[in-house]
């Protein structure tokens, strides 16, 4: 304010000159363009850490820096030091100098045991573990504990492939205890490549808590919440109709089933066809009735066998007559009746639809409107049952479709086929086409438990963010189903019932129950278990609490639970956080977190879903290690992909991979996965922005060799902040840059505006420190000696505290670069690792605080850039001429100042006030 009072025609100027635009150089991470990504890139050198250090003991940082950044040396040996440390620990917190009476908890998602992380996966850990390393710093007592998932369908179908392609054998060639014991053998080998990329990727998870879905302990309590709903009359067995897999032979769940939008006819393949089957068709055919008949159209003709009634919408003027009356079925002879319903959809088809309630969700619905029997006519193996007729008994539902259209045109009574935009219901495990198929179940009553989660919600219980699934959470919560929690699996908890008519925990006690209840020895009882395996979304519903000791009341439920915030990808608020929230608060009487946080999901650059059959998905080790084109092919064949499938994906691969994938390193694919906006739109990643988020990194390792340049072979450490004194307009431009930065991570942290931290950080780092700062320092001839020792402790200060501003994103960079300044640090001892420093906050940089506040007053027009050089110079020579060539920009820039007199440019560095004097300014923006 106090500039533009002495300088009043600078307001009018900038307007004058306000329109200039500038021309792009360089990106921000997350900023990347689809011109941008066809960026080339070259092989760097790999330069690898060959001390002997023991694993588990701490890096030699005495060595000399090599000369560039390098992934495979930096991130060598930090994590095995950190976790034989206890780093990780909650125990840890005792021993902080500056802890905190505040507990941090959270479980990661449990991916499944099945195979290696996704990007997705990677996504999760980045952002998980940027909170739980941003809580320990602020010595927070905080818990992050690692699980795995057994994944009950994918492990099977898994195995099952491996078995037939190994030993020619099906699942049914073994008993179902053989068969488990190759389930377990192939868990044993594979199950500690999640650990491993986990390790891999830097999470700081607490390992010796660690939990997997089937330990004893985890199978416990899942017996006891299956038990506990079943006494208070939340679970039942009903016969219902279900997502069934024919080819899985099971039931499987929502979240298992993919949607295929058809515009039309079309021709796929099905699992156990030697041909392609025709869907996306209509079929009209008439049904005869005692005076003509009435047409009606279907998409699947095979069913019609199955049909018990004929339903008309009762405002149709087209059907008046026909209400009540019947019409017969031409293969089975029997008597249709003839029904009213408004869920008829009068311009579907001809506006008569055939009422198959054994095979159809919306024909179940009216089955029990209308008392309809139900009649099954596909069995569980996708062939036609006995009801059908010989003619069709045991043949496979797709083959019957063509038999029965054919039986249909032989009675003349087959109206027409036409070209029909449908959505096909497809199992994502094994690609067979879902058959809804009326089976018996166990189920888990929803209704009262979701009118509790909604109110948690409505009362501010539990937070949702970002707040516009708040809607979406009560919409779905308010018309939830009944969930089927039964599978017919062999792998899982298998369900603890006994055919005694009750539900009971363990053999025993179903023995003792059944004797009390039959009157006889316990010895004469003999028990059958339910053969099915449980949900495994009813497992990993327990997984906040179960983790932690649940039902024994364990140090850790009672410290740890509720957990602080459950953080997970926005395509799991149904399938599991709604679950997790509506069985925590039935089993433990508490919600199992206070937040929600959802992210955004991973997509390629195209913004296409990651998918194996589009050859898109990568592996986060991929991008850390780096990998060739020939690589990616040899994981493609060695995969479950159908071979039409492979050539798809590969063909996908030499496209987009043309020379593989570059090594970025763990902390680049970190950095660029949280410099995206993940509250709200879907991520689409490059390799070339990760590509740009190393390049940060060398960036950042340059800086710091220049830094110990600085301050040179003395280790006298530098002076503390408030001993700066006096400092230059520059020094103190970078200290108000420096507090400003601090102050927006801190509020961006609380509000988990992770893009928010990382952008402050890259344009501090890049613009403000190394392209205006270091720049300067570089340009100065001659210094006292007593400015130089106050520029060198600025400098230490600006580096030190931005590498603890940005760990929690880049764990292993940024603990290589902070140890090899502790020599130079002021003031008493550091903790051992950077991950448990205090983590920087604005209050304990009071000293900065005034020159922030002189900076950002000054700085209305100009981003923030310079302020201090234009303001000392205006000061000095209030008659200079100020031209300001800038154009419209959502982000802030660098300024590159000339000074020129006359016609010549004196210099194009920041220069004093002195140097300034009497000359023209022109400030241009430089991107």
């Amino acid at each position: 304010s106090l500039f533009l009072f002495l300088v009043p025609s600078f307001n009018v100027l900038f307007g004058l000159f306000a329109s200039v635009m500038w021309s792009v150089e360089s990106a921000e991470p997350g900023s990347v363009t689809a011109e941008e990504d066809a960026v080339k890139w070259s092989e760097k050198q790999k330069i690898e850490y060959t001390a002997n250090t023991p694993p588990g003991a701490k890096k030699d940082t005495t060595l000399l820096l090599p000369s560039q950044y390098s992934p495979e040396y930096v991130e060598s040996s930090w994590y095995q030091w950190w976790e034989k440390e206890g780093f990780f620990s909650p125990e840890q917190h005792e021993r902080l100098s500056h802890s905190v009476d505040q507990t941090f908890s959270l479980c990661i998602p449990p991916p499944n045991v099945t195979g290696t992380l996704h990007l997705g996966h990677a996504l999760t850990v980045a952002v998980e573990d940027a909170l739980v390393r941003w809580r320990r710093m602020q010595g927070h007592r905080v818990l992050w504990v690692p699980g795995c998932d057994h994944a009950g369908i994918a492990t099977q179908t898994v195995v099952e492939r491996r078995l037939l392609r190994a030993h020619g054998k099906h699942r049914q060639d073994l008993t179902r205890q053989e068969f488990l014991q190759e389930v377990w053998k192939w868990k044993n080998e594979k199950g500690e490549e999640i650990y491993h990329q986990l390790r891999r990727l830097g999470a700081s998870l607490d390992w010796r808590r660690a939990c997997f879905t089937m330990d004893p302990d985890f199978s416990k309590a899942v017996t006891e919440a299956f038990v506990r709903l079943c006494d208070s009359g939340l679970i039942h067995r009903s016969e219902g109709l279900v997502n069934w897999s024919c080819a899985l032979e099971s039931a499987i769940s929502d979240i298992e089933v993919d949607s295929k939008e058809l515009s039309g006819q079309t021709m796929l393949s099905v699992p156990g066809y030697e041909n392609k089957v025709e869907f996306g068709t209509m079929l009209t055919f008439a049904y005869p009735i005692e005076d003509g008949e009435v047409a009606v159209s279907t998409t699947r003709p095979e069913t019609m066998l199955g049909d018990v009634a004929v339903a008309v919408h009762p405002e149709d003027p087209r059907y008046q007559a026909l209400h009540g009356k019947q019409c017969r079925h031409p293969f089975t002879d029997r008597l249709l009746p003839i029904i009213t319903d408004s869920m008829v959809d009068i311009e579907l088809g001809t506006g008569v639809v055939k009422v198959t309630p054994a095979h159809d969700h919306t024909d179940f619905l009216l089955s029990q409107r209308h008392s309809l029997p139900r009649v099954t006519v596909i069995g569980g193996d996708g062939t036609m049952t006995h009801p059908c007729g010989e003619w069709l008994k045991g043949v496979k539902r797709f083959d019957a479709r063509q038999l029965v259209v054919d039986a249909l045109a032989e009675k003349k009574l087959l109206r027409g086929k036409q070209s029909h935009a449908m959505t096909l219901p497809i199992c994502s495990r094994s690609g067979d086409i879902i058959e809804p198929l009326l089976k018996k179940q166990w189920f888990v009553r929803c209704d009262k438990m979701a009118e509790k989660a909604i109110q948690a919600v409505d009362d501010g219980q539990l937070e949702i963010i970002p707040h516009l699934y708040t809607k979406t959470w009560k919409n779905w919560l308010s018309g939830i189903s009944d969930w089927c929690i039964s599978r017919q699996l062999w792998w899982g908890h298998q369900v603890p019932a006994y055919q005694v008519d009750f539900v009971v925990c363990v053999e025993d006690e179903a023995r003792q129950r059944a004797a009390v209840k039959y009157g006889v020895k316990p010895e004469a009882v003999t028990l059958t278990q339910d053969p099915d395996v449980l949900d495994t979304w009813f497992s990993s519903g327990l997984f906040p609490f179960a983790m932690l000791g649940w039902p024994e009341q364990t140090a850790d439920l009672q410290r740890f639970y509720p957990t602080s915030i459950l953080e997970t990808g926005s395509d799991l608020i149904f399938f599991w956080v709604a679950r997790m929230v509506m069985l925590g608060t039935e089993l433990t009487g508490q919600l199992p977190f206070k937040q929600v946080l959802l992210h955004s999901l991973v997509r390629d650059k195209y913004g296409r879903k990651m998918s194996k059959s589009l050859g898109n998905v990568i592996d986060p080790l991929d991008f850390i290690h780096g990998v060739s084109l020939e690589r990616l092919q040899e994981k493609v064949k060695e995969g479950n992909l159908d071979p039409r499938e492979q050539l798809v994906a590969m063909e996908a691969q030499r496209k987009d991979f043309p020379k593989g994938i570059p090594q970025c390193g763990t902390d680049a694919l970190r950095f660029a996965l949280c410099s995206h906006k993940i509250q709200g739109e879907d991520i689409s990643l490059s390799v070339s922005e990760v590509l740009s988020c190393r390049n940060f990194c060398n960036k950042m390792w340059q800086t710091l060799r220049f830094t110990l340049g600085v301050l040179g072979d003395n280790t006298t450490p530098v002076m503390t902040l408030e001993e700066l004194t006096p400092l230059s307009s520059m020094d103190r431009w970078i200290c108000s840059r420096l507090y400003s930065t601090v102050a927006q991570c801190e509020q961006a942290f609380e509000a988990y505006e992770l893009h928010t931290v990382t952008s402050a950080l890259y344009s501090f780092w890049v613009h403000s420190l190394c392209d205006v700062y270091l720049d300067e320092r570089a340009a100065v001839q001659a210094e006292t000696e007593g400015s130089v020792q106050v520029a060198s402790s600025v400098l230490y200060h600006c580096v030190s505290t931005s590498l603890a501003l940005l760990s929690p994103f880049m764990p292993f960079i940024t603990e290589e670069l902070w140890q090899r300044l502790q020599p130079f640090r002021p003031g008493a001892a550091a903790q051992a690792s950077l991950c448990l420093q205090p983590y920087p906050c604005s209050s304990q940089l009071v000293g900065l605080q005034l020159l922030n506040f002189l900076t950002t007053t000054t700085s209305v027009f100009l981003h923030q850039f310079f302020i201090m050089e234009i303001f000392a110079a205006v000061f000095s020579c209030s008659w200079a001429l100020i031209w300001i060539h800038v154009g419209y920009s959502p982000k802030p820039h660098p300024l590159q100042l000339y000074c020129k007199n006359g016609g010549k440019i004196v210099s194009h560095k920041p220069m004093e006030t002195s140097q300034c004097r009497g000359v023209e300014f022109i400030i241009k923006m430089k991107y």
